[in-house]
């Protein structure tokens, strides 16, 4: 086994990422907000560290005591900073409630097993005792998937897979490895990279999020056209529950019933506990070429992205902004508000390999580009957005201190659907927000469809809360009428879990509680997460 070199440092409590690299918004860009959207700086400071109310410890102390038993003394942690750094996601409503000193969510404790065995023992106190546990990895959930509900039960528990951190074994016969949960995304590249392999998987949470939480969410990264999602990547599973223990995948492909990866695969740690993943690995790659194409109209733009997702050659990355997100320059995050206001949609394409198969397909998709309408930029665009490809939750940081409230939701859909997915989601937005900005793009292609990201950006109100929760419901009910679905990779949590229902209708619910039921009796798992 080898575990990483690098320390996994804690994210900002009351933001994203490293505070080291929190910033304040540039003058010119605060005035420009100001100017378009009316956007003021906040009446009342966010909150310090110290003036963050925590509800007391709710467990008894027989149950913290049993805990240390089973994962050491020193792994149950009940203090104020562990209780705080673990209190809800990131989203926008999870981090305007930390701005405003509110941790009424927090758990009671921090448990940080460190084997399955533990993970398995654990949960079977905590079902014989009903204290809730809410399974946790990088804590970037952005849906509400990591607030539990505690009617019912005498306490909740954050289990942290922290220290669930090694690379067990790689088999570079089948190109398949062996990781453990905890590992956050940079870890895992690095102990691969030890080996000349990568996972190929870089989604804007890529700094903090786990590999567990990849799973559990069904995650999509931003080379995705390329080496595709999270679950097509994952050949095994170890899951632990309330009930034991189940090893899945034996095999690339079976028929020997449904395969029930497909289960755990964006359950949202509501069904069990994800110990241990074998995933599909590749060669690190030669060459890293990245450009930029400029197309007059995000409906051209989409009609290329699309004959290339079903004509191929596919870019390992392939991303289309919409004109909105491409005036105000969102899709270089170092460059906002320094786009012009006739630059048309920037389509970003990103290719990975070999030096002769990255030169086939950069050619071969230069000609389907440029045959579309597309003009050729060179690489500055799109070496700028893989440069800054990680910063845009920083950016919402930033936003947020400044006055304004920014948030991304995102769906997917067929081809023939995307139009009106599209349409419906701004209306609904513009319809809830009045004059928000509201910006696109595909980031995610397949032969029958893409997924569409919107991030919105308008003027706090004096409950900005208030103010996102309408705006969400409404994106949610135009996505369930216009016929996406309700989530392509952020996953279900608490926010969706409502549209969800809609979507895989009564006896889909019926099936899921059952799953729920025969696994994990007593609901201790995430209870208020994903299941309808």
């Amino acid at each position: 086994m080898e575990t990483p070199l690098t320390s996994a440092e804690p994210m900002l409590w009351s933001g994203w990422g490293d505070p080291a690299k929190a910033a304040e918004l540039p003058a010119p860009v605060r005035d420009l907000l100001a100017e378009l959207l009316g956007v003021r700086a906040p009446a009342v400071p966010a909150a310090t560290f110290g003036e963050v109310r925590l509800p007391p410890v709710a467990l008894p102390p027989p149950v913290l005591a049993a805990l240390a038993t089973v994962v050491g003394d020193e792994h149950v942690r009940a203090d104020d900073d562990a209780r705080i750094r673990h209190t809800r996601g990131k989203s926008t409503p999870d981090l305007l409630l930390m701005r405003a000193g509110d941790a009424s969510d927090a758990p009671d404790a921090v448990v940080l097993p460190g084997s399955h065995d533990e993970v398995a023992a654990v949960l079977r106190l905590c079902a014989e005792h009903r204290v809730a546990v809410v399974p946790f990895g990088g804590g970037t959930s952005v849906v509400g998937g990591l607030v539990a509900a505690r009617h019912g039960f005498a306490g909740v528990v954050a289990l942290d897979l922290a220290r669930l951190n090694r690379l067990v074994s790689v088999d570079p016969v089948s190109m398949v490895a062996e990781l453990e949960p905890g590992l956050r995304a940079p870890q895992a590249e690095q102990l691969l990279a030890g080996h000349g392999l990568t996972l190929g998987h870089f989604p804007q949470s890529y700094e903090y999020a786990t590999l567990g939480g990849f799973a559990a969410a069904r995650s999509s990264g931003q080379a995705s056209a390329g080496y595709g999602r999270f679950d097509d990547m994952v050949a095994g599973l170890t899951v632990a529950t309330p009930r034991g223990t189940l090893e899945i995948g034996r095999a690339p492909r079976s028929a020997a019933g449904p395969d029930l990866r497909q289960v755990f695969l964006g359950s949202e740690g509501a069904l069990g506990v994800i110990t241990s993943l074998r995933l599909r690995v590749h060669r690190t790659p030669a060459v890293r070429a990245y450009e930029g194409w400029r197309f007059g109209s995000f409906a051209a733009g989409t009609a290329a992205v699309r004959r290339l997702a079903q004509e191929g050659p596919p870019p390992t990355v392939l991303r289309l902004s919409d004109e909105t997100e491409t005036m105000v320059g969102l899709a270089k995050p170092a460059d906002l508000g320094a786009a012009g206001r006739d630059s048309g949609c920037l389509l970003v394409a990103g290719f990975e390999g070999a030096p002769g198969d990255v030169a086939h397909r950069r050619d071969r998709a230069a000609a389907v580009l440029a045959e579309a309408g597309g003009v050729h930029l060179g690489p500055e665009p799109g070496e700028k957005w893989a440069q800054g490809r990680f910063s845009a939750p920083y950016l919402r940081d930033s936003l947020l201190a400044a006055g304004a409230t920014v948030e991304t939701l995102e769906t997917a859909g067929f081809w023939s659907n995307l139009p009106r997915l599209y349409d419906a989601v701004r209306l609904a937005l513009l319809g809830a927000l009045g004059s928000p900005l509201v910006m696109c793009h595909i980031s995610h292609v397949y032969a029958t469809g893409a997924s569409l990201y919107f991030t919105v950006v308008t003027a706090q109100t004096a409950d900005p809360l208030a103010q996102w929760a309408a705006a969400k419901h409404a994106a949610n009910e135009a996505i369930v009428q216009a016929g996406g679905t309700i989530s392509h990779h952020h996953g279900v949590g608490r926010d969706h879990r409502e549209a969800y229902a809609a979507e895989i209708g009564d006896l889909g619910g019926e099936i899921l509680r059952g799953i729920k039921e025969r696994l994990d009796p007593a609901g201790i798992l995430n209870p208020g997460v994903l299941i309808p």
